[in-house]
């Protein structure tokens, strides 16, 4: 049987491996945890489809502008018409699949969602990436039975097998045993975001370690956008990581406010009476960067059929989490790291710049630009996923299992590394930021006893350069990239994606033009 190795198990690994069945080739679905466990079981606020259920007179071509819009500009609109054209057709089969989308009547219900003037999100109360992620694994239980997936749990990435630009395989290790296996052939990655490069400081699983984009750019793998980190503006710090208030909450009537002169100034309302609290997540983040004092979202004004209906699971979570009912009192927040829209570069089929690697979900660099809409995540993963499966497939190759290559002993960590180098990275890489702070993360960069290192640790810190050089050479502000010492969108210079490379032991850092067909849709 011809066969595909996908490293990851969430929503854009799922996609890739069912979208392969479906043609009658085999993948091999390797990951740390298992897929109920996948960052993408997280995802709390919808998925995107201009399905026109609301009587607004959504459209696929309004989604793609926005889309376009929400990432100021640096998407490829040509993948952009893509994915928003295929998106209603994805969302019916979800249905189909099983997953509860919110219904009245019998009837699909979509809601308001950041950066967007149209009700176009469809979600399963507050536990939309859960819902999704148990149709998804329910259906590819079915293709294991018959052998065209085969599982492997708690085994992560040891090496690929690059030679002369070209991808031959995967060397994977099992954490338990530490029993080494080799898988021939074309790799899809799907490994999520660069979470664990900042720990503590994200709404994701520090399991998603980044290890392996890492490691494709320490083999020649173009990195984009790697400056694009997104802030969700609605965080609380909890042990280990921040907690996520999905936007759902203000999509349903949260308002965010501070306090002055004892009275609540809900500022969003105030300067941008449009959208107020639903502008797009890098220009709230931004304004609550810039003001003084904590910030509240006040939940109070939802109904009892809303908490019940639509938003269950978030109030348990800020109950059991922060001691607090978000329908009587207002929820203490602030902004915390929450998606990569940057990682590695893909073109519109998924194709890295190494021949026969490919990447989908968090882990590449497609669709979001400068900024992610919420819910265009779960909708790239998935899209991702059968994008990159449909050019893996004809690079499939004959062979029945792995081949056992003996044990690879776990590289020894060394104690306080990830803290040490997020810190670094953090302080850089903020809302605001500006080149004093970059060159000086750098330098600090620099000063780590990379010697002393394991090898795994030195391509962290080559990826963390990569970020900080990528944010460095944009002197522009643009999305989620803000620079205070260049606060101004520089169009003429910068609407282009931002490429680092590892060249001959350098990062490079270059800028590429964005493909044509933008207009003005992508302003």
């Amino acid at each position: 049987m011809k066969r595909v190795v996908i490293i990851g198990a969430g929503l854009a690994g799922l996609s890739a491996a069912l979208e392969l069945a479906k043609q009658n080739i085999g993948s091999d679905l390797v990951s740390l945890q298992p897929s109920e466990r996948a960052q993408s079981v997280l995802a709390e606020g919808g998925i995107n489809a201009a399905l026109d259920l609301m009587g607004e007179g959504d459209s696929v071509a309004e989604h793609c502008a926005d889309t376009l819009r929400g990432g100021c500009g640096l998407a490829d609109p040509a993948a952009v018409r893509s994915l928003t054209e295929a998106a209603p057709a994805l969302v019916r089969r979800l249905r189909a699949l099983g997953v509860p989308f919110q219904t009245e009547g019998g009837r699909l219900v979509q809601r308001n969602f950041g950066g967007q003037k149209k009700k176009r999100t469809a979600y399963a109360k507050s536990s939309t990436g859960k819902a999704v992620m148990t149709a998804l694994i329910d259906e590819t239980r079915k293709f294991e039975a018959e052998g065209l997936v085969c599982r492997y749990p708690h085994h992560a990435l040891a090496e690929l097998s690059v030679e002369a630009g070209r991808c031959a395989g995967a060397l994977v290790r099992d954490t338990y045993t530490d029993e080494a296996l080799l898988f021939s052939g074309p790799v899809v990655l799907a490994s999520g975001g660069l979470n664990g490069l900042f720990p503590g400081q994200t709404t994701g699983t520090a399991q998603n370690t980044g290890d392996a984009a890492a490691l494709a750019f320490a083999h020649g793998a173009e990195l984009g956008n790697l400056e694009m980190l997104q802030y969700h503006p609605t965080t609380a710090a909890i042990p280990g990581k921040r907690l996520l208030v999905s936007e759902a909450a203000r999509g349903e009537g949260g308002r965010l406010f501070v306090m002055k002169g004892g009275e609540r100034r809900y500022f969003m309302e105030e300067i941008y009476p449009e959208l107020g609290n639903l502008m797009p997540r890098d220009v709230v983040s931004r304004e609550m960067a810039r003001l003084d004092g904590q910030v509240w979202l006040d939940l109070t004004g939802l109904s009892g059929a809303v908490w019940a209906g639509r938003l269950p699971d978030l109030r348990e979570e800020l109950r059991h989490y922060l001691g607090l009912d978000p329908a009587k009192e207002p929820v203490p927040v602030s902004p915390g790291i929450h998606f990569f829209m940057g990682g590695i570069l893909v073109d519109a089929s998924h194709r890295t710049s190494i021949e026969n690697l490919f990447a989908a979900g968090e882990c590449a660099c497609q669709y979001h630009g400068a900024n992610r809409l919420g819910g265009n995540s779960l909708l790239g993963a998935l899209y991702g996923g059968i994008a990159a499966a449909q050019s893996a497939a004809s690079r499939a190759v004959e062979r029945k299992g792995p081949e056992p290559v003996g044990r690879i002993p776990p590289e020894p960590e060394t104690p306080g590394f990830p803290e040490l180098l997020g810190g670094i990275l953090y302080g850089g890489l903020g809302i605001l930021r500006d080149g004093p702070g970059l060159s000086a993360a750098l330098d600090a960069l620099d000063a780590l006893p990379a010697d002393t290192l394991a090898d795994a640790e030195r391509r962290r810190i080559a990826l963390g350069r990569a970020m900080l050089l990528s944010a460095l050479a944009r002197r522009e502000s643009r999305g989620a990239h803000t620079r205070s010492d260049f606060p101004r969108r520089d169009d003429g210079q910068y609407r282009k994606t931002t490429v680092a490379a590892l060249r001959n032991g350098e990062i490079t850092i270059s800028f590429r033009p964005i493909p044509e067909g933008g207009g003005a849709d992508a302003t």
